[in-house]
């Protein structure tokens, strides 16, 4: 966009200098503009009401006070020109005559039209605004870096609740990446933008900017609200909540349960394949062997069974793992509870409350679930050939595999791939995989609210996560998975 098209005709233009707009401001502008900067001279002159005499005081007063150059006093300010939302607030409404809007805005309602004025290089902090906006260089340059608001959880927006709710709160010039480890992708999503003098940037709503402006830059920009902004019921706003938060968690789950390709799953059959063909079915075979012919959780004797021919070898393999994580865990909460208490009149419960606090000290990510990866890398069919082997050989392994070592994230895998085997296999077949799978266990209902509960943990962590990301809400302790 050229400058003409901001100014009215040339001379304007060349007139939008420093000294032209100095003429123009109030002496609270000139005071509020200057704020922070060198300004300890600055209260004696609160009732001086015209910009020229301050601005000529102050060259004095520097010069004589500090021996420096007037350009040492850093100027950046924002003036609004028309504020639609608060007339109060506009401080420069001589300059209305000299701004044309341009052709495109005239049907929109316009929030505020502001000037944008520095006299030394400045850079704004990383902020979205709430309306879109048009950015007009007049005089001098800036570079412009945006985000999209898919990326606002890399740069840790300010917690909601806060005066600051639409700036982030990554330092980009030094950021910790220790306290930041999202903002380490940040530069691949942002995009640079470089103006001079007659250019325009439109910025939607909602994008995250940083401006940085070199010496002496001018710009008018304007502020108009969105379509979908203008449109949104109020009355309408807690289903909008409501929806979009379920949006966001759904979305975060899927991140920590990504879908497998298929040459990932190809590659898992082969590497199946090669532990069985080097020997690891007939040691997990030995170790399957032992489990059984020892105790289970309950103190029943199960008798020793294998079930190498009813399975292929990809359900074999995980079937041994399963089994093996399982005897695995029960056998380390043992060991901990003989360490820890010599008494024995609860030893059984005490047991099982051990197993659980193994399980749940990791219970989000997938990576750290080694129980979750074994179940998410099966396909469904093969996971119920598992489960029905287990039901038919393990079921005391089955039950506490359910009841005690099953995670959110593991809940939240089992469900799913039910759900994908719901899809696959006949009504008359699900109905009769559920009635064995379940009865198995001695409290079917225990069972149900296991996996259940499970479930609705995973969802609440990923919940606290969006919350964290996308409203820079601290739940406290640590944030797993983020």
């Amino acid at each position: 966009m050229a400058a003409s098209t901001i100014c009215r005709n040339e001379s304007d233009c060349v007139l939008w200098r420093l000294c032209y707009l100095v003429l123009h401001l109030s002496s609270t502008v000139i005071l509020e503009a200057m704020r922070g900067y060198r300004c300890h001279f600055l209260p004696s002159l609160v009732y001086v009401s015209k910009a020229c005499v301050i601005l000529r005081m102050v060259l004095v007063l520097v010069l004589k006070q500090n021996s420096v150059d007037y350009w040492t006093l850093h100027l950046s300010m924002t003036v609004p020109i028309i504020n639609t939302e608060n007339e109060e607030r506009v401080q420069l409404e001589s300059l209305r005559e000299d701004i044309q809007t341009p052709v495109f805005l005239e049907d929109k309602v316009l929030a505020s039209t502001n000037l944008w004025m520095n006299n030394a290089q400045a850079r704004s902090s990383t902020h979205y605004d709430p309306h879109h906006n048009l950015l007009c260089v007049v005089s001098g340059c800036k570079q412009v870096v945006l985000w999209p608001p898919s990326a606002s959880a890399m740069l840790y927006p300010m917690p909601i609740y806060g005066e600051a709710s639409n700036h982030s709160s990554v330092p980009l010039e030094n950021p910790d990446f220790s306290n930041y480890p999202r903002a380490q992708c940040l530069m691949e999503y942002s995009q640079k933008v470089i103006l001079h003098a007659g250019d325009a940037l439109f910025i939607p709503e909602g994008w995250f900017h940083q401006v940085d402006s070199d010496d002496l830059t001018i710009a008018v920009n304007f502020w108009w609200r969105s379509n979908i902004v203008s449109n949104m019921s109020e009355h309408m706003d807690a289903y909008y909540l409501r929806i979009i938060l379920r949006r966001l968690t759904d979305k975060e789950m899927n991140r920590v349960l990504p879908k497998s390709s298929l040459a990932e799953m190809e590659n898992k059959k082969k590497h199946t394949c090669v532990v069985l063909n080097n020997g690891g079915v007939d040691q997990n075979d030995n170790d399957l062997d032992q489990a059984c012919e020892r105790k289970d959780l309950k103190g029943k004797e199960l008798e020793q069974r294998t079930v190498s021919h009813e399975l292929e070898p990809l359900a074999i393999h995980a079937l041994h793992e399963l089994v093996s994580l399982v005897h695995h865990r029960v056998n380390a909460a043992e060991l901990r509870q003989q360490v820890q208490s010599t008494s024995t009149t609860d030893s059984a419960g005490s047991v099982k409350d051990e197993f659980t606090k193994v399980v749940r000290a990791n219970s989000f990510g997938l990576e750290d679930d080694p129980v979750a990866k074994i179940i998410w890398a099966l396909q469904p069919c093969t996971l119920r050939n598992v489960f029905l082997a287990m039901v038919k050989n393990f079921p005391r392994t089955l039950e506490a595999l359910i009841l005690h070592l099953l995670s959110p994230v593991g809940a939240e895998v089992l469900t799913r791939k039910f759900e994908e085997m719901d899809q696959q296999i006949t009504e008359e077949d699900r109905n009769r995989f559920y009635q064995v799978f379940y009865g198995a266990f001695d409290d079917q209902f225990a069972a149900m609210d296991a996996i259940l509960n499970g479930k609705e943990l995973f969802a609440l962590q990923a919940y606290k996560n969006v919350l964290d990301k996308y409203l820079g809400v601290d739940w406290g302790g640590p944030k797993p998975g983020v």
